[in-house]
């Protein structure tokens, strides 16, 4: 089984989840709204995740994110905290 933190777990398990999903790998804007963090965070959990050999990217390409790992040895995705219901609760 792979190594990775918790966080890293997340992004993995979303990136998988969006491939299956939309037949497509997801954008950084994708992850930036799951999450709710800022673009720069999300460039560098890729920069993180790419480094570590969890995915592989295609210099220039759009949406070019591949897992390395088996989707057996990904999290459980959970949503995250920062996500608020854009429904008002009464």
């Amino acid at each position: 089984m792979t190594e990775f933190t918790e966080k890293q777990g997340q992004y993995l398990a979303f990136i998988h989840a969006y491939i299956l999903l939309n037949r497509r790998p997801p954008a950084e804007a994708d992850m930036q709204r799951f999450f709710g963090v800022t673009p720069p965070t999300v460039h560098r959990m890729v920069l993180e995740l790419e480094t570590h050999g969890l995915i592989e990217r295609t210099p220039g390409a759009a949406r070019s994110i591949r897992l390395v790992i088996e989707p057996d040895d990904l999290p459980r995705l959970r949503e995250p905290e920062s996500i608020k219901s854009p429904v008002p609760e009464y």
